[in-house]
């Protein structure tokens, strides 16, 4: 089962730039895109509705804001849209796809770089979406939650750590907060089964020149429940076209071929 994630800063402008051309090369059984900046009526065609795939999305109420999407092979026994919690899904923030006893999510977390007011909230957020992860955790269903969560978890995680210790995405109550999620509630950050090597990073600033010199950030993550673990195969960042300030992350799991495949 493959499964791709990438947070496309504008669907549309990831078109543009050949992003479903190379989907369609990319046997994957699971799309999950973030910051899709669209509402689904802009999205005719299809271009936007690749062939083989059923098609969902979750997108904010203001225009050209975040939004998520999910394209599945197979068709879900259920979607479910948002937390549940009025404001942040006004922003279009999770989308999750259920097949059998496995769930896959496309998650969003917010950035708090344009502000105090902004960092106020996602700390917000993040302490609800704790609370959220741990009520996934007590139920008899395998997760996998993908998609640009705006935290490098360890210094391993971007290039110039020190720099940014006071910056949003490696702050270090955001830190803590990973090591929350990787520790006691015993989610498990896919990609780092497979590959433990430094300089693996997912997001690029457009500034001086960043993706040229790979001076970057790994902040979009498969999560996984600790059952998941074992079944983690292969893990990429694809690097050598850009569609976005961001990278897809691929990432291959041993799971029976009925679970996401049509």
């Amino acid at each position: 089962m493959r499964i791709v994630t990438l947070n496309v800063n504008g669907i549309r402008s990831a078109a543009r730039k050949g992003f479903f051309r190379w989907l369609a090369h990319q046997r994957a059984d699971v799309v999950c895109l973030q910051e899709t900046k669209a509402q689904e009526h802009q999205l005719d065609g299809d271009g936007f509705r690749p062939r083989g795939y059923h098609a969902y999305f979750f997108d904010a109420e203001k225009r050209g804001y975040s939004g998520v999407a999910l394209y599945c092979r197979r068709e879900p026994d259920r979607v479910v849209r948002g937390f549940g919690w009025p404001d942040f899904d006004a922003e279009g923030r999770y989308l999750q796809a259920d097949f059998g006893s496995l769930s896959v999510a496309s998650v969003y977390v917010p950035s708090g770089s344009s502000g105090p007011e902004r960092q106020a909230a996602k700390f917000d957020f993040l302490e609800r979406f704790a609370v959220f992860l741990r009520a996934l955790r007590r139920k008899r269903r395998d997760y996998i939650l993908c998609g640009d969560w705006n935290i490098a978890h360890k210094p391993i995680d971007l290039k110039n750590w020190r720099e940014n210790r006071k910056n949003s995405g490696f702050l270090p109550e955001e830190c803590a907060w990973m090591d929350e999620l990787f520790g006691p509630m015993r989610y498990v950050d896919a990609f780092r089964v497979v590959d433990p090597r430094p300089e693996q990073y997912t997001w690029w600033s457009n500034r001086g020149r960043a993706w040229e010199k790979n001076v970057g950030w790994r902040i979009d993550y498969q999560v996984v429940t600790p059952r998941l673990r074992a079944a983690v195969r292969a893990a990429r960042i694809y690097k050598a076209q850009r569609f976005s300030d961001h990278a897809p992350l691929i990432i291959d799991y041993d799971l029976e071929p009925g679970v996401g495949r049509s």
